[in-house]
């Protein structure tokens, strides 16, 4: 994975051009050895390398309109192509008509001349954070692929082919979104960095929702910078090099409540590791009550947002074709069921309130920090019975949703040691604070993760 900073600078310099990343990366998506069957639903072979003649030639006449021009990326399932149907990762909406246009943020990588190697897999609707599907096939984590005695390892969701995209150099960054983790958790299992911005920051307008409360649009891609520079794409914002910033004197807090709660041994020991490093660096870490928190699984027992708003998107086809889905997302999608106006209506006023109390919490420090996900990437064998489905499907939400339901920016750097499983590190920042939560995002990864391969 090289950083986009890497690709920029190669390409302004003429050691590459964007036909030779294009055709690179198409190389990789086409490998029969490879992930890209699995990882994309749909590649832009003559597109791409047709939008990467364009780009070379362009930049030849001096024309190059962000850092990312000329460079690969991938989008997620979800995303409104015009002229094509989105199919959210399901074969339920194979006739579905076509979008009209494209959503605004694929309108604004078009504009920012970056090539759009295709549309990745994911969970079917995004209900999910273990990455599987059972129409199209489960992306490979890049950790432990080989191990054909459990069938690989899930990738993280719901953005998994965009994970394994960039993981495989099929693309250099992702486009995901992120209701309950679906950008940092294949991010953190897959060993790279991943952003969930503010929810209003990034359009949200041609995107098939699954929460219209909790969705939001967030990059992966190798580094914090790298994420930096998509996300003010995404944001209609000029991109621009985070500016450094010191860990010295830097106030966080890692709640006592839920988050530290039944971490298996490597995320425990990647997590521990990493405060001590950011402690010798000069960071204050302080231990806090955060009991709200524990609050919130409590509050989703039964999915919150997103089942309530899921089903009554899907209620309909459910009906119809209900066995035609993914049954372990029916299932989930099924749990909306249960609300009544009043206990949704009560959902929302909970949250503002948590919301409120959560600020004051978290108001005397830089960002609140936690594992990405209490457990490692686990076997996708292990996950084929319903149960633990649904077992491992929480574990791996309970941290992430937090900070989508308190509103929040958040981000996910490795913190594993190189070669062993990857563990995620997150930080939680405040709401509209994304500049500065990244430009401590980039000086935390300084500090914690492993070198880039």
């Amino acid at each position: 994975m090289k950083p986009l900073a890497v690709l920029a600078a190669d390409l302004a310099s003429a050691r590459t051009t964007s036909l030779a990343l294009t055709e690179a990366a198409l190389a990789c998506i086409d490998d029969p050895a490879g992930e890209g069957a699995r990882a994309f639903f749909k590649v832009y072979h003559e597109a791409a390398l047709d939008s990467a003649r364009a780009s070379d030639a362009a930049r030849a006449n001096g024309v190059v309109p962000s850092p990312l021009a000329g460079i690969p990326v991938s989008i997620k399932d979800l995303c409104d192509v015009a002229g094509e149907v989105t199919h959210a990762g399901s074969i339920v909406r194979r006739d579905a008509a076509p979008a009209i246009q494209d959503a605004p943020v694929v309108a604004r990588l078009r504009a920012a001349g970056a090539i759009i190697m295709g549309r990745t897999n994911m969970v079917e609707f995004a209900m999910g954070g273990l990455g599987t599907n059972d129409h199209h096939g489960t992306p490979k984590n890049p950790w432990d692929r080989d191990n054909n005695e459990i069938g690989g390892r899930v990738p993280g969701g719901s953005t998994s082919g965009g994970a394994v995209s960039v993981s495989d150099g099929m693309a250099a960054a992702a486009l995901g979104t992120d209701t309950a983790g679906s950008v940092r958790i294949p991010a953190a299992l897959c060993g790279m960095a991943g952003f969930k911005p503010t929810a209003r920051r990034v359009p949200t307008a041609g995107i098939f929702p699954l929460s219209r409360t909790l969705d939001s649009v967030g990059p992966l891609a190798p580094t914090i910078q790298c994420c930096a520079l998509v996300d003010a794409i995404f944001a209609g914002e000029i991109p621009g090099k985070l500016s450094p910033i010191s860990l010295q004197g830097l106030r966080f807090a890692v709640p006592k409540h839920l988050v530290l709660d039944d971490l298996d041994k490597a995320v425990a020991a990647g997590f521990e590791r990493s405060l001590g490093k950011l402690s010798a660096a000069g960071v204050q870490i302080s231990h806090i009550d955060f009991p709200e928190l524990a609050r919130i699984p409590v509050i989703n027992r039964i999915g919150g947002f997103s089942t309530a708003e899921a089903y009554a998107l899907h209620r309909e086809i459910l009906d119809k074709a209900g066995n035609q889905f993914d049954q372990n997302v029916a299932a989930r999608i099924r749990l909306g069921q249960t609300w009544t106006a009043a206990e949704y209506l009560d959902l929302i006023d909970i949250r503002a309130e948590m919301i409120a109390t959560a600020q004051q919490r978290s108001a005397p420090f830089d960002a609140v920090i936690m594992p990405t996900t209490p457990i490692v990437a686990c076997p996708i064998d292990e996950v084929a019975d319903a149960e633990v489905w649904a077992d491992r499907n929480r574990q791996y939400l309970r941290n992430t949703i937090l900070s989508n339901f308190l509103d929040r920016c958040s981000l996910t750097v490795p913190c594993h040691d190189p070669g062993q499983a990857p563990v995620g590190f997150m930080l939680m920042g405040e709401a509209m604070a994304d500049q500065r939560l990244l430009q401590i995002g980039s000086a935390v990864e300084g500090c914690i993760a492993p070198a880039l391969a």
